[in-house]
């Protein structure tokens, strides 16, 4: 099999990325005590030692630069039935967390009622990386909050895990 050359355009890195599939978050902090955050896809672990993630916000994200400022969050792993309150988040601007329910984690962000499991973290240092910016952060904190399946991103859509 022979690899394709085809033009390196954006259109062309989606629809080849797309075939990752990715688990899907939501980043959450506390803004004077009002709750804010954005829908991300590219959440990943990346040192157990010391205990480090990672995740990419938009360089266009309005949420990102006030969550850096408080520099105290939480990675929300949403479950196959929070695919509503994904698209809710992931949407710019206005309220997100109308009708979601949460409550404040141990580190005080806001901890996603329903999710798979959350992440708790503080930022540690950023790059810049194209249209995107990468983010470490330190983990603080480790909750496993369902047992049941993520919801997925594969190919432009949402979908779940079928157990074997």
């Amino acid at each position: 099999m022979t690899a394709e050359h085809a033009v390196l355009n954006p259109r062309r890195i989606r629809e080849v990325m797309s075939n990752f599939c990715t688990g899907v978050t939501v980043i959450t902090a506390l803004d004077e005590g009002k709750p804010i955050g954005f829908s991300c896809q590219s959440f990943a672990s990346v040192s157990l030692d010391p205990p480090l993630v990672s995740f990419s916000p938009s360089r266009t994200s309005t949420t990102w630069p006030k969550i850096r400022e408080i520099g105290t969050l939480a990675i929300n792993v949403l479950a196959e039935s929070q695919r509503t309150l994904c698209a809710a988040f992931a949407a710019s601007g206005g309220y997100k967390f109308r009708g979601v329910r949460w409550e404040q984690g141990e580190n005080g962000a806001p901890a996603i009622l329903g999710a798979l499991a959350r992440v708790e973290a503080t930022v540690e240092t950023e790059y810049d990386a194209g249209d995107h910016t990468i983010v470490l952060a330190r983990v603080t904190g480790l909750t496993t909050m369902k047992a049941n399946g993520p919801l997925l991103f594969f190919q432009g859509t949402y979908g779940s895990f079928e157990r074997m």
